[in-house]
C-alpha cells in the first residue's frame, strides 16, 4: 500500500481541526495499534502548531502551509512545508530541557516529536521552503 495525500492551509491554528480531519484518511484501513495512530496525530498537531507559532510567526496569516502525508506498508511519513526562517533542529533539541525538568506550559513540542517519531529532521527544499519531516513505523 502507498497512499499519498496533500493539503494546503493558511497559517492559523484555527484550521487544526480541518487538518486532523484531512489526516484521518491515513488511518484507512485502521492501524491495528491505536497508540501508534494517536502518536501520528500528535506528531501532526505538534509539527503544525510549531510551524504556525514559530516558523511563520512573522508572516501574514494568508501564508500557506502545505502538508503531505504518505502511508506505506509499515510506516507513515509526514512533511510540513513552511516558508519561515530556518532553524537548527538538532541544536534546539539539545538546548531544550527534558520533560521531567520542564514545568512550563509551552516549549515541549520539539521534545515530544523527537520522542515519538522514528525519524525527525528539518531541511531546506529545492524551492527554498523548509520541510519538517516526521516518520512513524507501525
Amino acid at each position: 500500500m502507498n497512499n499519498k495525500i496533500q493539503l494546503k492551509v493558511h497559517t492559523n491554528l484555527t484550521v487544526l481541526p480541518q487538518v486532523l480531519s484531512w489526516f484521518e484518511q491515513m488511518n484507512q484501513p485502521p492501524i491495528a495499534n491505536q497508540q501508534i495512530w494517536w502518536q501520528c496525530q500528535t506528531l501532526l498537531i505538534e509539527g503544525f502548531t510549531n510551524t504556525v507559532e514559530h516558523a511563520h510567526k512573522n508572516l501574514p496569516n494568508e501564508t500557506s502551509i502545505e502538508i503531505e502525508a504518505v502511508r506505506f506498508n509499515e510506516h507513515i511519513e509526514i512533511c510540513i512545508l513552511s516558508q519561515g526562517e530556518p532553524f537548527n533542529l538538532e541544536q534546539e533539541l539539545q538546548e531544550k530541557c527534558e520533560f521531567e525538568d520542564n514545568y512550563q506550559e509551552r516549549g515541549r513540542g520539539l521534545k515530544i516529536m523527537s520522542k515519538i517519531a522514528d525519524k525527525l529532521h528539518y531541511e531546506q527544499t529545492t524551492d527554498n521552503r523548509y520541510c519538517l519531516f516526521m516518520s512513524k513505523y507501525y
